[in-house]
């Protein structure tokens, strides 16, 4: 194994970004960007926030219906990431964790022509 590190080396990702605009709308914070890997746009990326509440179950069908409004059938389901913890304080490693899947997602994505 030894002898293949002089030939073998770890592959380097390319810089994957979301870039955008914030909006405030009462108690809402809607983040929108246009995601790219390198140098090639992958997509669009919307994050929502209801500021007032820290427990995912107590507010996450008032942020759907709140989605609906701008994405319509587009609205997405509770992230796996989330769905443990349903009754427990969301925190800023929460937001974190839920770009690590959506930019890895994006990585994956083919393009379609």
């Amino acid at each position: 194994m030894q002898k293949l590190k002089g030939f073998y080396g770890q592959r380097k990702l390319p810089k994957i970004e979301s870039k955008g605009q914030r909006f405030e709308l009462g108690d809402f914070i809607i983040k929108v960007g246009i995601v790219s890997v390198g140098s090639h746009t992958k997509g669009l990326l919307v994050e929502v926030e209801y500021t007032p509440c820290v427990i995912i179950s107590d507010c996450w069908n008032l942020m759907t219906e709140f989605m609906q409004c701008f994405m319509g059938n587009m609205t997405p389901q509770l992230p796996t990431i989330l769905t443990a913890k349903r009754d427990a304080n969301y925190t800023p490693s929460d937001t974190i964790m839920q770009y690590f899947e959506h930019f890895n997602n994006f990585r994956k994505a083919q393009v379609v022509r």
